[in-house]
């Protein structure tokens, strides 16, 4: 068996010497997607579309929670709407698609394919909202958006991809930056309780802020590769597009005003941070509340009597008590199939054989650390599920020792230059001039991430040109 497993774990690249093929590798061969026949395009197979289901899921609730709507918006936009807020459209001229032609008949307006909504969603609520009655604005949609990238990776960057967008008005700005930091913590608090991932927050800077906003908060996780991916934003959008659109509001005092926008949103690039967080040489390693198969269960020996019985026996005990579980029951051997739900990443492995049958007991093995228990038959839907909570938290406490083990503060460019080198997220302090922050990118190829809440100073000079710094921030390279 031993032979067989090495033999199959030299199929994905080793992840120390080549990441990006060894994420490939992982995404490939355990089926999560497929590639597209157009260039940048990707076919979400069944597994993972189901871990995209149950990330839906969890912060379908957590929206509708906060007092969120789903509506859904159309996918062609007029090109004239994107004209009217200038930065919006410079921001997404080049990644945007045209529909120029119906047949052979030219359209008398180009159609724009969504890159993301603000500009239809702002001026169906021109139409919706005419008073302060009206207000607050809490929707949310579940869309596809399609954005013409030209170096693409299935999950993490794709010329179409799956996402959430919330659109919101307020009658006040309090109230829309109050949204606006809300949701950017359902976010994080997503990430840590449901992907078990570690996030730094923080505000972008104003080169890296979202195109038509006035502010944007992001969160950002360190990959087991030292970099970081944005793994999902808030904007505050002041009245930019309240005014751009024309979305006016009959106040209590009978003045007209326009109000106060936000816009956030995460998309599939989270099944990318899901891999490239938590897996291992083996594959996958799925956190258990967003994993398609939570449990496993392997019989051994299934030809001797009784031991398919089991196995099926206690998959409805198991299912009973709302755990994912599959029995394989395929003619492949037994350590084929530890080493195919290893690389799919199955939170809990459950062995049944003849000699665990005498016992009452079925052998545990977790994905996230290989240990190896024997549990009861009669309690095993309780273990089990103490066991997904056990490896949740286990998983989430490795992603933020990691993270914070790969974060070194730098005074100069020198110690700034060795952090990014050694694959770390550098804190440090920065004057807020533009050319500082596009110097560093040019010399280590490393941008600005986030500047945190916490401002409290680490310095008081600006790590590239030495004048008076103003903020904290950290710089990383990025995906």
């Amino acid at each position: 068996m031993a032979n067989e497993k090495n033999q199959f774990v030299k199929e994905i690249a080793d992840m120390t010497t080549d990441f990006p093929q060894w994420y490939t590798d992982v995404v490939l061969k355990t089926q999560l997607v497929d590639y597209g026949p157009v260039k940048g395009t990707m076919v979400i197979r069944p597994y993972g579309y189901a871990i995209w289901e149950n990330i839906q899921k969890a912060l379908d609730e957590r929206f509708k929670a906060t007092g969120h709507q789903n509506a859904y918006f159309p996918m062609f936009i007029p090109y004239s709407y994107l004209l009217r807020e200038a930065e919006h459209v410079e921001g997404f001229a080049p990644e945007v698609a045209l529909v120029t032609h119906v047949g052979k008949t030219e359209l008398e307006e180009p159609m724009v394919v969504r890159p993301t909504s603000e500009t239809i969603i702002c001026e169906m609520y021109s139409r919706w909202v005419q008073s302060y009655r009206d207000l607050p604005v809490l929707i949310n949609q579940w869309a596809n958006v399609v954005r013409w990238e030209k170096t693409t990776r299935p999950f993490l960057r794709t010329s179409e991809f799956l996402w959430q967008e919330g659109h919101t008005l307020h009658a006040t700005e309090e109230e829309a930056v109050e949204e606006t930091l809300k949701m950017l913590e359902v976010y994080r608090e997503f990430m840590q309780n449901v992907l078990a991932i570690e996030v730094i927050t923080g505000r972008k800077s104003e080169s890296e802020k979202f195109a038509g906003a006035s502010a944007t908060y992001t969160m950002e996780a360190m990959m087991l590769d030292g970099k970081s991916l944005q793994a999902g934003t808030s904007h505050f959008l002041g009245k930019n597009f309240s005014k751009c659109f024309k979305i006016n509001y009959l106040d209590k005092d009978g003045s007209l005003k326009n109000p106060y926008g936000t816009s956030w949103g995460v998309s599939t690039r989270l099944i990318g941070a899901l891999i490239m967080a938590h897996g291992d040489q083996r594959g996958l390693k799925l956190p258990p509340r967003v994993a398609p198969v939570q449990v496993v269960i392997i019989p051994v020996a299934a030809h001797k009597e009784g031991v398919k019985e089991k196995a099926l026996e206690i998959e409805q005990i198991l299912k009973k008590a709302g755990i994912r579980v599959k029995v394989d029951l395929s003619e492949q051997s037994p350590g084929w199939k530890f080493n195919e739900w290893e690389m799919k990443g199955v939170p809990i492995r459950l062995e049944i054989g003849p000699r665990d049958i005498e016992n009452g007991v079925a052998v545990l093995v977790r994905r996230d650390n290989f240990e190896k228990t024997t549990v009861k038959f009669d309690t095993i839907a309780e273990e089990v599920n103490k066991t997904l909570d056990l490896i949740h938290e286990n998983m989430y406490e490795m992603s933020k020792n990691f993270t914070h083990s790969h974060i070194v503060t730098a005074q100069n460019m020198d110690e700034l230059t060795a952090g990014i080198e050694g694959k770390n997220f550098v804190k440090t302090m920065w004057c807020g001039c533009p050319e500082c922050e596009a110097k560093i990118k040019e010399l280590t190829a490393a941008t600005s991430r986030a500047m945190p809440f916490d401002q409290t100073p680490i310095g008081d000079k600006c790590v590239c040109c030495g004048k008076k710094a103003t903020k904290v921030i950290y710089f990383a390279r990025a995906y």
